[in-house]
This record gives C-alpha cells, structure tokens and sequence, in this order.
C-alpha cells in the first residue's frame, strides 16, 4: 500500500490536521470491535464499542509504542469545545502484541456521542523508552480538551506510526442490540 493510499482518508477525515500532523504510517495496527473491522471513516454503534477494541500493533517484542483513542468532535461536530475527549491511552505496549499487554494511563471509556456524527481516532506512537513509573507520565487531570500532539510533544513520541478512525453516532433506543 502506498503511503498516499494511507494517509488520503485521513487527510479526507480531517484526522490529519484536527488531531495530529502528517505522518508515514511505519507500523501495521488493526483494530476490532467484536469481528467488526475498524476501517478508516467506518460506522461503529456505540452499543458496540462499550468495551475496548481489540488491537493488534505490528513490530518486534522490544518495541514499546502507545496508544491514545480521542474524540475530537465533543460534545458535538459544529461546536468541538471540548475538543479533544480523551477516551484511551496505553503506554508501554510491545511490538507485535496489544493493549492488554501494556500499562492503562486513562482506563477506557467508550463512545457516547449526543449530537451528530463524531470520529473517534486511535493513535499510535512508538516510543523510545519504556515508561519507567507514574511519574514520568500521569494521568491527563481531566478528558476535556486533551491534545495528542502536545500529548506527544511532552512525551518524546514524535510524530505517530499508525492511526485510524471510526464514527459513530447516538444510537435510538430500538437501533440497540
């Protein structure tokens, strides 16, 4: 796959530029709700997504890498003012494993959109260091108006190695399983 071919629908999703700057994906991640394929700009309910996505991220076992899920649409697409909602992060995950394998900083909280259509973003970091305790990287204060890039900036993570991004929207009471 071209480098183009990856980044065009996160370019077209506004992904890039809304949550993080342009990158070259260098590290395969997949993700899943259930057997749902998470796709770039595909449709997830939120009564789906109420547990984590299982990720699976490429890469050798001393690879460490982090993961940060956020929603850059809170509390709704015409007004992000709480832009960025911080739904995940995971930090110290090896290569070729998933989060389960790595240390929650920010437990997981799923969808729950009110107003329109929101994209939830996973972004993925490689990291140079192992996270050695809580000190060296605490837990965002609060879930409002958190921001990946600055996020990665303090952290020494650079630019990210892997992302994608799904939307969803409220569901009505008759659309839940």
């Amino acid at each position: 796959m071209s480098v183009a071919a990856a980044v065009d629908p996160l370019v077209v999703g506004r992904v890039i530029g809304d949550v993080v700057d342009m990158f070259v994906p260098t590290v395969t991640m997949s993700a899943y709700f259930g057997t749902e394929h998470i796709t770039n700009g595909c449709d997830i309910k939120p009564s789906m997504a109420v547990n984590p996505p299982k990720v699976v991220v490429s890469g050798r076992n001393d690879d460490l890498y982090t993961l940060v899920m956020t929603d850059p649409d809170a509390p709704s697409p015409s007004q992000p003012t709480m832009r960025e909602w911080v739904h995940w992060i995971v930090v110290d995950i090896p290569g070729g494993t998933n989060p389960i394998r790595g240390k929650d900083i920010m437990p997981y909280v799923g969808p729950q959109p009110s107003v329109g259509i929101h994209r939830y973003i996973l972004v993925l970091f490689s990291q140079k260091n192992p996270v050695k305790d809580s000190i060296q990287l605490q837990q965002p204060a609060t879930r409002v108006n958190f921001n990946t890039r600055e996020f990665a900036k303090q952290h020494d993570l650079g630019l990210p190695v892997a992302t994608v991004y799904f939307n969803a929207q409220k569901e009505l009471a008759n659309e839940k399983p």
